[in-house]
């Protein structure tokens, strides 16, 4: 059997709340409860697993890829609810999304500060492409 990832835990203040943002912005479903844990799955089949935790959450950083259509559909509902967007995780190009090896990537926060990235091309699949490092204004953004 070749080595594929299934789940990780996704620490959280509520997970309801971050658990169904998730799901609203990438247009998924959140699963029923399992135990502590509430579940939000791919298409590829990895779950995320959110859990309530009191205390300190460490942050972290959740990238997906999409398609087109997915990533016009997530960053339209992202620009709806006033979620903040930038062109880079370090947020130097707010309200703008990057056109990496020739596709789109934009990142945002979720609810708990965890970066969260949604991307069309994978990284490194065309580092040749001219629009590395091109990034372009998201009308009506934040």
């Amino acid at each position: 059997m070749s080595v594929e990832f299934n789940h990780t835990i996704v620490l959280s203040r509520d997970r309801e709340k971050s658990a169904h943002f998730l799901a609203d912005i990438l247009g998924l479903e959140a699963g029923e409860p399992s135990g502590v844990f509430l579940p939000v799955t791919t298409a590829n089949g990895v779950t995320l697993d959110f859990l309530t935790v009191d205390g300190d959450i460490p942050v972290q950083h959740y990238a997906f890829l999409v398609s087109e259509a997915e990533f016009d559909a997530a960053l339209a509902r992202l620009v709806e609810r006033g979620v903040p967007v930038q062109a880079d995780p370090h947020g130097r190009y707010p309200g703008r999304i990057n056109r990496n090896d020739g596709g789109r990537g934009v990142y945002f926060l979720d609810p708990d500060g965890h970066g969260l990235e949604i991307i069309t091309r994978p990284y490194g699949s065309d580092p040749s492409s001219p629009l590395n490092g091109v990034t372009e204004e998201v009308p009506g953004a934040r």
